[in-house]
């Protein structure tokens, strides 16, 4: 499905011209326009899902061996030191366009970026517990 209203649908199909890095018949990469580095990509499948909840398996299961041949192209063109691969489902994960998608952003030692957080310390009986819950929750 595409939507009418949804940008990345239009991206990804084409409607709108962009800076296309690789095209398939399921996915269309593209630069950022609001690059958190330079070369900053972004894995876009033509189909519509909101979010990796709604992504349908097939689409899924192609998405990681993509971002490994574009983390590959982005190393050899760049040099860089590193590669965040990085998804956002909904707005308190970071998530503005309601378009699964996948970024792809060159790292560089020195370079300023921060999508770290600081290791907390876990209670081993609540660790437990949330595993439990979690064995139940996963099909």
């Amino acid at each position: 499905m595409i939507k009418d209203d949804c940008i990345f649908c239009k991206l990804a199909n084409g409607l709108i011209p962009t800076n296309v890095l690789y095209e398939d018949e399921d996915f269309t990469v593209i630069l950022d326009a609001a690059p958190a580095a330079r070369g900053h990509a972004l894995i876009i499948p033509k189909q519509h899902s909101d979010n990796l909840y709604e992504l349908p398996d097939e689409t899924a299961a192609k998405v990681l061996p993509l971002a490994k041949k574009i983390a590959g192209a982005l190393k050899e063109t760049f040099n860089c030191d590193g590669v965040n691969v990085l998804q956002n489902n909904e707005e308190a994960a970071g998530q503005s366009v309601f378009h699964f998608h996948t970024h792809i952003i060159p790292r560089y030692k020195k370079d300023l970026l921060s999508l770290l957080w600081s290791p907390g310390k876990p209670d081993e009986k609540e660790q437990a517990e949330i595993c439990s819950k979690m064995k139940d929750a996963i099909h």
